[in-house]
């Protein structure tokens, strides 16, 4: 968590989220075409999420895919819907979801 709480107030906002998630991105991308397949993912998502993600069917995220879906589950790690998610929001297994996304 320290590693993404940029502003290091304890928690994790979608800002935060989604800047760790484009470094992300940026890494797995390893044939540089600025879009990750189910290869360069390596795991982080089962064939129906990664389906459910790609919402043009084309076998790959995009990064406006990839930060959609970050989004997505950052949303529901956050029941409170108070914008942040502390350690017990990340520790259920939505925030376990999410935090596959932002390693």
């Amino acid at each position: 968590m320290r590693m993404l709480d940029t502003d290091n107030d304890g928690t994790l906002d979608l800002a935060e989220a989604k800047k760790a998630a484009s470094a992300v991105f940026a890494r797995l991308d390893r044939d540089h075409d600025g879009t990750l397949d189910r290869r360069e993912l390596r795991g982080r998502l089962s064939a129906s999420e990664f389906a459910a993600a790609d919402p043009d069917h084309d076998g790959t995220l995009t990064m406006e895919e990839y930060l959609g879906l970050v989004e997505r589950r950052f949303n529901a790690a956050n029941p409170d819907k108070d914008g942040t998610l502390d350690a017990k929001e990340l520790n259920t297994s939505a925030g376990r979801a999410l935090l596959r996304l932002l390693r």
